[in-house]
């Protein structure tokens, strides 16, 4: 158990630059879109409603959230989120994809912190925390899997650079079980993070 743990830090350790590039571009495009619906940008505000429209009317996880069964639509998200986790991850082989997907999911997440008569979703302290905790917990795991993938990618180019030993399709062995090792890391945090957000709601 403890020789997993090493070796799943030692993947993160070195898929740190990337994990934190793709961080950085999710909080960026975050702030892009907050500061686009904030300034009452109208296509910006229009995406904003006809997403979040959509998803009120057919999305498992926010009709579920709707009737007040916020432990089942934590749990649907945490898995459909897990499956993202993991293609974007694959889709890290292409290197640039998942910077992309970053982009877009941190608009997303910027252009939703204004609420249906779009007023700031951070002008109260409690939402404010709400909303943002919500961010982050969603960053990290995706940040992870993302990073991981584009190291992998990396390696395909970059051969003998950090690891050594047998291939498998041109991708160094232990640098795919790194992979493996985060996504692994990534399940409980997923889970945390989608019952954060659909739980707390128990109080709101």
């Amino acid at each position: 158990m403890r020789k997993e743990v090493v070796k799943t830090t030692g993947a993160v350790r070195k898929a740190r630059t990337w994990i934190l590039a793709i961080a950085l571009v999710h909080v960026i495009a975050v702030i892009a879109g907050a500061v686009l619906v904030h300034v009452g940008y109208v296509p910006a505000l229009a995406y904003r409603d006809r997403l979040v429209g959509q998803a009120r009317r057919s999305d498992p996880v926010s009709l579920a959230s709707q009737r007040g069964e916020y432990l089942r639509a934590a749990l649907v998200e945490a898995a459909r989120t897990q499956w993202v986790c993991v293609a974007v991850a694959v889709t890290g082989l292409t290197v640039v994809s998942p910077f992309i997907l970053a982009a877009y999911r941190g608009l997303v997440g910027g252009v939703v912190s204004v609420d249906d008569n779009h007023m700031s979703r951070l002008r109260q302290p409690d939402q404010a925390v709400y909303y943002l905790s919500v961010i982050i917990l969603q960053i990290i795991p995706y940040a992870l899997a993302g990073g991981a993938g584009v190291k992998l990618g990396l390696t395909y180019f970059r051969r003998g650079w950090e690891y050594e030993g047998k291939h498998w399709f041109g991708y160094p062995k232990e640098a795919i079980w790194d992979v493996v090792r985060i996504l692994v890391l990534t399940i409980p945090l997923v889970l945390v993070a989608n019952l954060w957000e659909f739980l707390s709601l128990l109080n709101r």
